[in-house]
């Protein structure tokens, strides 16, 4: 999980995205230095901390992955505002090293292929549309709740029908120098080892 901190072109805040809401329904509530981002159904879309620098010894301006000490120090400021929200965010890598164990064609397009991906702890069902995946090789993922760098968030979807959960990535997408302007997926070799973060 990534939470972004830009002293100069923001301000001393820390912002801790969760979920996309509907830019006109969002509510904002402040507790001390806290605000907490709500949409209509007043489900939590996210917080800003104010005077972060203040809080918190770990910030650095851009994007921070969030640690496990890192997620101590936000949820003790939490327990002195007596805000009592559930901070037990998923801290596992989003981005890691998988390999396609099957590659079928998709039922319903010519162009997507339906693919199970070993992700190391689990097996993510995926639909594809690269020309160049096969079974067999190693490759990136994108998993739910994953931020691209194009600042788009990886959720379960449906594909034509098929259920897909996460995404197989090219170079392009995962903002990588010099990346080809041919279509298809970054192909990674056998030294990388499957389910092992993969760091962009």
């Amino acid at each position: 999980m990534d939470v972004f901190y830009n002293l100069n072109g923001v301000g001393d805040v820390l912002i801790i995205p969760i979920t996309e809401g509907e830019r006109y329904s969002i509510k904002h509530e402040r507790i001390g230095d806290i605000v907490r981002i709500t949409d209509e159904s007043k489900q939590i879309v996210g917080y800003n901390i104010f005077q972060a620098s203040t809080h918190f010894s770990f910030l650095t301006n851009g994007k921070i992955t969030l640690t496990k000490p890192m997620l101590l120090e936000i949820q003790e400021l939490f327990k002195e505002h007596q805000l009592d929200d559930d901070l037990n965010f998923d801290l596992r890598p989003k981005f890691v090293i998988g390999y396609v164990k099957d590659k079928q064609k998709h039922p319903n397009a010519d162009k997507l292929s339906i693919c199970q991906v070993d992700v190391g702890e689990e097996m993510l069902q995926i639909v594809c549309g690269a020309p160049n995946v096969e079974a067999g090789q190693r490759v990136v993922v994108a998993k739910i709740g994953a931020t691209m760098p194009s600042g788009m968030q990886i959720k379960p979807t449906e594909l034509r029908g098929v259920p897909s959960n996460g995404m197989i990535c090219s170079q392009k997408e995962l903002g990588l120098p010099n990346a080809p302007k041919e279509k298809g997926i970054y192909v990674l070799d056998d030294s990388y080892q499957v389910g092992t973060e993969f760091v962009i």
